[in-house]
């Protein structure tokens, strides 16, 4: 029987890719996942590994070869190749390991991270060495710069091996640990620390083969392999590192400070009482796009403020008989969605993005809701929020928000958002300037309800009001789209009719 191997999903806007480099030829036994070869797009390098366990067939597609998504890449005549689970590289292995490796073992491995995510931090281990584990359950916990991730046992047995300690990182599809369904555990297991730092020792002294278009560029700029550092498998140069090299050497100098502000002396009694812990992967990434939001785009923010009376008194009315019919309680988010959904018809620039010189207007609503989590803000995306009803918005709320208070939430579900309404009223927050979340052009800030006096009809009241903040990039929009945005929102939450009527 022959299986036919082909070029996996690339990612996002990702057509086409360049064959790399192939480190199997027609004949070789391959096994189950073993590396077959390596596709090179123009944002990240791919791995594709081989889906049966067999032999080398037909290479159709060679090194340098242009390839769409789907295309055939060879063939591989199944059953006469290696046992799964054991590549032929890792023969030498087993005889230092036994108890590790062989037909009774299973490697556990790197799940799927998502797209543009090509490495993760290893951040705690909910099994040791030697423990039994069920099928499914939690062995360890990942953390990449955008989400967390759960890794399951893929078959019960006996945690032989502990590949990736706490605090590695590892790329897309690394081994993480190896599970024995006899209960052998490896003799090595012990001291896990240590795998990772012999790698590199023996990587170093082989003779490996640069990417062709990596060649090409490097023979294009005019350097040498020496001057460039590889980072595709086994210290390969690939296209991304040539091109960091160029840049770095046309690079100005870097200037004397730092880029962050040196810290200030700190008296020794101080020092003492102090602690000192390292930012996670998602704290790292939060702080980086805030940081490149403001480098980047015009942010300014305009203000103005809402009476709340009339969605208070409709919540009032309303939410028993809401909360009985659709399972969920009916909040004040979702009148904030409608109206901003309302308003960014009218005002579509603050709906829109720039690329390059282009201004994309999006013809849909795919709304942000910021929360806060034990591990930092995200924000999950309600897509097509401009055709949901108030229930479907609030329950898809509802969800979201607990799924990200959990950690649950999936790269997908924080990814294409268009516009984006952040809270801060929950934390008792009376006014404040939220910042864009990138590539969007608009923010919407919402604060504490607080009565307040103010004047209706000649006379002196109060009434429950509630400042506004619209972020927004000033390079597409202009003050008087941002005032107008605003002001549509104020009018739809003063009078939630007008929703109804599309006014």
């Amino acid at each position: 029987m022959t299986t036919e191997v082909r070029v996996p999903t690339l990612g996002e806007s990702v057509t086409e890719a360049t064959v790399a480099t192939w480190f199997k030829n027609p004949g070789d036994a391959v096994a189950v996942d073993e590396m077959l070869c390596e596709l090179e797009t123009d944002k990240v390098t791919v791995e594709v590994p081989s889906p049966v366990a067999g032999t080398m067939g037909d290479i159709v597609a060679a090194e340098g070869e242009t390839v769409g998504v789907d295309a055939l890449l060879a063939t591989i005549a199944e059953g006469d190749g290696a046992p799964v689970g054991e590549p032929p590289a890792a023969k030498e292995e087993t005889a230092a390991a036994p108890a590790a490796s062989g037909g009774d073992s299973i490697d556990v491995m790197v799940p799927t991270l998502g797209e543009s995510v090509t490495e993760a931090t290893v951040s705690t281990w909910f099994k040791a060495v030697g423990d039994s584990v069920a099928q499914d359950e939690m062995l360890c916990e990942l953390e990449t710069d955008k989400v967390s991730v759960e890794v399951p046992a893929p078959a019960a047995g006996v945690l032989a091996e502990i590949v990736a300690p706490e605090g590695a990182t590892v790329e897309a599809s690394a081994k993480l640990a190896v599970i024995s369904s006899s209960g052998a555990v490896a003799a090595t297991a012990a001291a896990p620390a240590e795998a990772p730092a012999a790698a590199p020792a023996a990587a170093s002294g082989k003779d490996v083969a640069n990417a062709p278009s990596a060649e090409k560029a490097m023979a294009e700029a005019g350097i040498s392999a020496d001057q460039v550092s590889g980072t595709g498998r086994d210290g390969r140069i690939m296209k991304e590192d040539v091109a960091k090299a160029v840049a770095a050497a046309k690079a100005p100098a870097p200037a004397a400070a730092p880029a962050t502000a040196p810290r200030a002396p700190v008296a020794a009694e101080d020092a003492a009482r102090e602690e000192r812990v390292k930012m996670t992967r998602l704290r790292q990434t939060i702080a980086k796009r805030l940081k490149d939001a403001q480098n980047t785009a015009a942010i300014l923010t305009t203000y103005n403020e809402v009476d709340m009376g009339a969605c208070m008194e409709l919540r009032k009315q309303y939410k028993d008989e809401f909360e009985k019919k659709h399972g969920v309680r009916l909040g004040f988010m979702s009148f904030f969605t409608k109206a901003c959904c309302h308003a960014l018809k009218e005002v579509p620039e603050v709906n829109a993005e720039i690329d390059g010189t282009d201004i994309v207007y999006k013809n849909f609503v795919h709304m942000g809701i910021a929360a806060g989590t034990p591990q930092g803000l995200v924000v999950p995306v309600i897509r097509d929020a401009d055709r949901m009803s108030f229930a479907e918005i609030e329950k898809a709320i509802a969800e979201k928000g607990k799924r990200a208070r959990d950690g649950k939430l999936s790269m997908a579900e924080m990814q294409g958002g268009t516009f984006t309404i952040s809270n801060g009223g929950v934390y008792g927050s009376l006014m404040s300037s939220p910042i864009l979340n990138p590539p969007q052009s608009g923010i919407l800030g919402m604060h504490k309800i607080q009565d307040r006096p103010m004047v209706v009809g000649g006379e002196i009241v109060i009434r429950p009001m509630m400042y506004l903040a619209l972020s927004y990039d000033h390079r597409i929009v202009d003050g008087k789209g941002a005032v107008t945005f605003l002001v549509r929102v104020k009018e739809a939450l003063e009078d939630p009719r007008r929703l109804l009527m599309d006014l």
